[in-house]
């Protein structure tokens, strides 16, 4: 089994370069795949409140703690708070309903999925009769005041951001009295986000990787969109190294240091993005892959541009 470094956060907690993603991962297959990722070496699972299948990785958690192949304390479990539940009274609530469905008693990590509120009290996406989403006004550097208590509560190890471009971090940095020890993005060769990581080390904020490797099943993906893993260019890569692209793709970020999160359901594939550490890409072909770059996001959220904090508006990084 391939040992898996780990990045050192800024609270001197660590972390496995590596984890199994959740998002997209269909209901009654979660978990087989959460039982065969932690079977094939996997310590670093990575969910969400809005994925709605944590019932299902608490469900695979639990059976390999049993069986003793792993102890929870080797296990690190991360989540994040939904849009929904912004408001600083609605955030212990958020996190314990993870924790019953993870059947946890703390997270490793939780996150701020985005810095957008929506109403609450209601459905996860509400929407008002011409189908916008409905916002709310809650400031995230308010939701952010409460989710350092959950810390001092012991619920949760670290706690951090995701989807936050760099003004918003500055935000969040200017009230902190725990710093945020991650800052999840989008980050694959179409979208590799150099100034917004630059400025994340500068911080000594960590990145989390997802869609690594161009979220293929993404149900909002139209039939003449670029498939990342399709790019000729990425698929001679992954001939000259005798790995696959999703192997060339995860390796990458690898390389970079980011903490990376690909997900799948399928064993296979699951054990084969875990084969990334026998081999190293050289300089000139990172130089080939960093060169990809064209600010192509998969996920950009284009019908969220009018609440006041969507992150990836007026070319803010």
């Amino acid at each position: 089994m391939p040992v898996v470094p780990d990045v050192v956060l800024n609270n001197g907690k660590k972390i496995p370069i590596l984890g199994l993603g959740t998002w997209g991962s269909p209901k009654g297959e979660v978990v087989q795949a959460v039982k065969d990722a932690i079977d094939i070496g996997y310590r670093h699972i990575d969910c969400a409140y809005i994925y709605q299948n944590e019932d299902e990785v608490g469900e695979g958690i639990e059976a390999k703690i049993k069986e003793g192949v792993v102890k929870r304390e080797e296990l690190f479990i991360t989540s994040k708070l939904w849009n929904t539940f912004h408001s600083p009274e609605l955030v212990r609530g958020a996190l314990q309903t993870t924790l019953k469905d993870l059947r946890l008693d703390y997270l490793d990590l939780y996150l701020i999925h985005w810095p957008m509120g929506y109403q609450e009290g209601g459905p996860l996406f509400p929407n008002d009769d011409l189908g916008k989403i409905l916002y709310s006004d809650v400031d995230y550097v308010d939701t952010w005041k409460a989710m350092e208590k959950l810390v001092q509560a012991g619920l949760v190890k670290s706690i951090g951001l995701s989807n936050f471009n760099k003004r918003q971090i500055e935000r969040v940095l200017e009230v902190a009295t725990i710093l945020p020890v991650t800052n999840q993005i989008e980050c694959h060769p179409y979208l590799t986000q150099k100034k917004l990581i630059e400025f994340c080390k500068s911080k000594n904020i960590a990145i989390t990787a997802y869609s690594p490797l161009g979220s293929p099943n993404r149900p909002w993906a139209k039939p003449d969109d670029p498939v990342l893993m399709e790019d000729p260019k990425i698929i001679a890569i992954a001939k000259k190294y005798g790995k696959t692209p999703a192997q060339i793709l995860i390796r990458y970020q690898v390389q970079l240091g980011n903490i990376v999160i690909p997900k799948s359901v399928n064993k296979g594939r699951i054990a084969s993005n875990f084969d990334v550490f026998s081999f190293e890409l050289n300089a000139d072909d990172i130089a080939v892959i960093d060169s990809f770059n064209c600010n192509g996001r998969f996920v950009p959220l284009d019908n969220h541009r009018t609440h006041p904090y969507h992150p990836f508006v007026n070319d803010e990084y």
